[in-house]
């Protein structure tokens, strides 16, 4: 991938650490509940795994598809996928939340990232970044085996989730130590719309990138 893909897998990671959906808000309302900082930050052990898990299994999907289907026609179905995908978030995804309590322990909470993540297509939205060239879809006659970029789909997976991470824990101790949650009663940005605008955008990219248009 170039150095361009790279940036956007960071980029992708920390917006998904800075949305409050995605783990530093529980991270918090944990250490708040049990009253420990320690808490806060070894939450984030369980919601790092749950997010890179749900990445992984579409990242395993795309490997496996692009042995057997024509890339173009992997990216065809994303794109519809994605655009459904963001439809359903926008309309019913406040309806479906996933929701565990204040006593959740560590493999409870990796199942609430990894539920959370998914729900959100977190690993849909990486798709483009696995068709580029040098990636796990690409065609096997002539061109690139899934066993060959799985190296490369690994390294986005772990690029992903540290920039997830490392803003998620950032927030979340500044949240935690200083912020306090008062300030999301106050105002905050729309993140679940922007993403499902992100989500509309990739899906259209990836349909007008597949060829012959």
């Amino acid at each position: 991938m170039s150095v361009g893909s790279w940036l956007a897998l960071v980029g992708l990671g920390a917006f998904h650490g800075i949305n409050p959906a995605m783990g530093w808000l529980f991270a918090v309302a944990l250490g708040l509940h049990r009253r420990s900082r320690t808490v806060v930050l070894e939450a984030l052990i369980p919601i790092g795994v749950g997010h890179a898990l749900a990445i992984a299994v579409v990242a395993v999907s795309v490997v496996a598809l692009g042995a057997v289907i024509d890339q173009q026609a992997i990216r065809l179905v994303s794109g519809v996928v994605l655009i459904g995908w963001a439809v359903y978030h926008r309309l019913y995804g406040s309806r479906h939340r996933v929701r565990f309590g204040m006593r959740v322990g560590m493999v409870g909470l990796a199942l609430w990232s990894f539920l959370m993540a998914t729900a959100h297509g977190a690993g849909l939205m990486l798709v483009p970044f696995l068709l580029s060239d040098g990636s796990p879809a690409g065609h096997i006659a002539g061109h690139h085996t899934p066993s060959a970029s799985l190296p490369v789909s690994l390294a986005a997976i772990g690029v992903h989730t540290l920039a997830t991470l490392v803003v998620t824990g950032v927030t979340a101790v500044l949240v935690y130590e200083w912020i306090g949650l008062a300030f999301l009663r106050r105002g905050w940005i729309n993140l679940d719309l922007l993403w499902t605008v992100a989500l509309v955008g990739t899906g259209v990219f990836l349909l007008f990138s597949a060829k012959p248009w």
